[in-house]
């Protein structure tokens, strides 16, 4: 098997004239904890839905655990291995906690009560225990990103695309959130997260790919990328990447 366990070779996308993904090209190692930055309208969300079969490419290839998966439908992917959230996280809202992560379990086990007692694991992974039996709706914008986490997790995945799973949250739930991340590619879990928290990118990512108009620009580590005069010019800004710099020091 591959020691990568997503490959990207020269992925292009266009929707009418926008060039939304340009020859794209990147690895990302098995095991690993990386970050996807860059501005808004950058392409990093087209980027995740090209991995993970929600849009097919116009060029160029997917490969995940040593597979051509180019194109292949997302249910597919996830049952191969593969999760991603969501920025906008829409929990079914009537339901429990419990029950919201069951739908992620029933992928390998159809049991109901086996996905419910699977859903009370992973739970815990993410800090939602005291949370199971609560509707959904009555979650707090942290406790519907650590479920939209926590569902995904349910699937058993290989590789896990965060898509801004810090979003929303403040200083003190952005702090909470880090260890829970960690802990999951510790795991064993592959994680590449889309993230404009840039503190946090700084505490948990090994290597960094930075996409800018739909092309990547630079790539590197944490510290690396705070120094690089392209990133700096088109995304952090000179203060922001002296600080940075400060917190990688």
């Amino acid at each position: 098997m591959s020691a990568d366990s997503l490959t990207l070779t020269a992925v292009s996308k266009s929707f009418g004239g926008l060039k939304a993904v340009q020859n794209v090209s990147l690895a990302v190692p098995r095991g690993s904890l990386t970050a996807l930055i860059g501005p808004n309208g950058a392409g990093k969300t087209t980027l995740f839905a090209l991995m993970s079969g929600f849009i097919t490419p116009d060029s160029g290839s997917v490969v995940f655990n040593g597979q051509d998966i180019t194109g292949r439908a997302p249910d597919l992917n996830a049952r191969a291995g593969m999760a991603r959230t969501f920025q906008i996280v829409q929990p079914f809202a009537s339901q429990t906690v419990r029950e919201n992560i069951a739908v992620g379990a029933h992928l390998h086990e159809p049991r109901r009560q086996a996905a419910l007692a699977a859903a009370e694991v992973v739970a815990a992974q993410v800090g939602l225990t005291s949370q199971l039996d609560k509707p959904a709706a009555d979650l707090t914008v942290a406790g519907r990103k650590r479920l939209e986490l926590a569902r995904a997790l349910a699937t058993r995945p290989q590789l896990l695309l965060l898509d801004e799973v810090l979003a929303g949250l403040n200083p003190q739930e952005i702090a909470e959130m880090i260890p829970v991340v960690r802990s999951i590619a510790q795991a064993g879990v592959t994680v590449l997260m889309i993230e404009h928290v840039m503190q946090a990118v700084m505490n948990l990512a090994e290597h960094v790919w930075v996409l800018a108009q739909g092309q990547l620009i630079a790539q590197g580590s944490p510290s690396q990328i705070t120094s690089n005069d392209a990133v700096i010019e088109a995304y952090l800004g000179h203060g922001t990447a002296a600080k940075l710099r400060k917190v990688a020091a």
